[in-house]
């Protein structure tokens, strides 16, 4: 089988080797240099350079225009190019989900429309455009949520107390949005009602429709807090039938049937509320923690879904040791131009028998300028066992409420030479 890997998320992340045979199969990779960089350098494949400085599937397909060739599949397991892999699956004929059944997974918008019309709720929400329209008019009260509707890890993401103050910070146009505030892309963002109560995030996998890997966690902070330079969290917690039956009815709503997915829901007053859903896995470390708890190493049964390949009942068996996990992430990108010297308060904590992996940032290095959840970028990420939620929760609450980050100014940049 040809089959064209449009290459974002760094390799160690997905291991694609555990999932595609490079033997067996042709495989190329086509992404920056940036990315291709993370391939190891023995790997039996093609590797494409693009420039990055279109959409993957606009340099594809004019890379594909210049040098015509056949592939059996196209896929992606990056959030922010599974559209472009739709798109160039439809450009080419080949099998796959087609754009517009993953754009119900990358919109949220449409995937809220699609998971209200199979009546589970959602936070009640509005287009932009008709937002301002209605003037401030809108179905709800009190604190109001804006962002954008193809966003993620909280990037661009703002919470007014009232809907009339976000009109009004929108067409004053002093949102701090640099976009919003030039008067562009409007069409781009959503607003809704910000619904309180304790957000979780269910993971698992999905092959033809059905649920063959499904894990339910509680997070400790938001990933709105995280963007705003707090430490982000997560334990895992049993998982109902309820829980498992409410899972299945929002894949379904918004077309996920194969591959790996990450949803999120927020529990008001006992009651379960869609919040998104991507057909990918989650960041941080759930990948792993997914895969201490079930055995099952999701991208690995992702791509081998994606192929084509049969996984219903070729699934590991859970590990005996039924233990529940929980990772923690301390950013470093709101410190940014400043390198890191260490953490305080962690003595306590950094060689706890519960602690699975602890990455720490070597002192002296600069801290990232972007939103990272990736060790050896954040100031700190590590896993955490425990035996019940309430175990891993407190241990990983202590931990946020005991350390500190220390940072020095980091050098300035050199100054560029102006040639004579």
């Amino acid at each position: 089988m040809k089959i064209l890997v449009l290459h974002r998320v760094p390799y160690f992340k997905i291991e694609y080797h555990r999932g595609i045979s490079h033997d067996r199969h042709d495989v190329t990779y086509f992404g920056t240099d940036q990315a291709l960089a993370t391939l190891p350098p023995h790997l039996r494949c093609e590797r494409v350079s693009r420039q990055g400085l279109r959409t993957a599937f606009e340099e594809a397909r004019d890379w594909l225009a210049h040098r015509p060739r056949h592939f059996d599949r196209v896929i992606s397991v990056s959030e922010y190019e599974l559209l472009d892999a739709a798109l160039l699956r439809e450009y080419l004929g080949v099998p796959g989900a087609p754009a517009d059944q993953v754009a119900l997974a990358r919109d949220k918008v449409l995937m809220k429309q699609a998971v209200e019309g199979a009546g589970l709720r959602v936070p009640r929400f509005l287009p932009l455009p008709r937002f301002l329209d209605l003037a401030g008019g809108a179905p709800w009260e009190g604190r109001t949520v804006l962002k954008p509707h193809r966003g993620a890890s909280s990037e661009d993401v703002l919470v007014f107390d009232t809907p009339r103050q976000a009109v009004e910070a929108v067409t004053a146009r002093r949102t701090g949005v640099p976009r919003l505030d030039a008067g562009e892309d409007l069409a781009d963002f959503e607003v809704e009602e910000f619904v309180s109560g304790p957000i979780r995030h269910f993971d698992g996998l999905v092959q033809g429709g059905e649920l063959l890997v499904l894990t339910a966690s509680e997070y400790i902070g938001t990933c709105l807090q995280y963007a705003q330079g707090s430490p982000l969290g997560s334990f895992q917690l049993t998982l109902s039938q309820e829980e498992r039956a409410w899972v299945a009815r929002a894949l379904a709503a918004v077309r996920i049937e194969d591959g790996s997915f990450h949803l999120e829901a927020i529990v008001h007053r006992g009651e379960t509320v869609f919040l998104e859903v991507g057909n990918r896995v989650g960041g941080a470390d759930v990948v792993a923690t997914v895969e201490l708890a079930t055995g099952v190493h999701l991208p690995s049964y992702e791509l081998r879904a994606l192929l084509g390949e049969r996984v219903t009942g070729t699934l590991p068996e859970p590990p005996a040791d039924r233990r529940l996990y929980g990772w923690f992430v301390c950013p470093g990108h709101h410190l940014a131009g400043q390198d890191f010297q260490g953490l305080d308060g962690t003595a306590a904590f950094r060689h706890h028998p519960s602690v699975i992996a602890w990455n720490e940032l070597p002192p002296g290095s600069p801290l990232p300028r972007h939103i990272t959840y990736q060790s050896g970028e954040t100031v700190l990420a590590g896993i955490v066992a425990s035996d019940t939620p309430e175990d891993g929760r407190r241990w990983i609450t202590d931990l946020f409420a005991s350390l500190s980050v220390r940072t020095r100014p980091g050098a300035r940049p050199a100054p560029e030479q102006v040639p004579a």
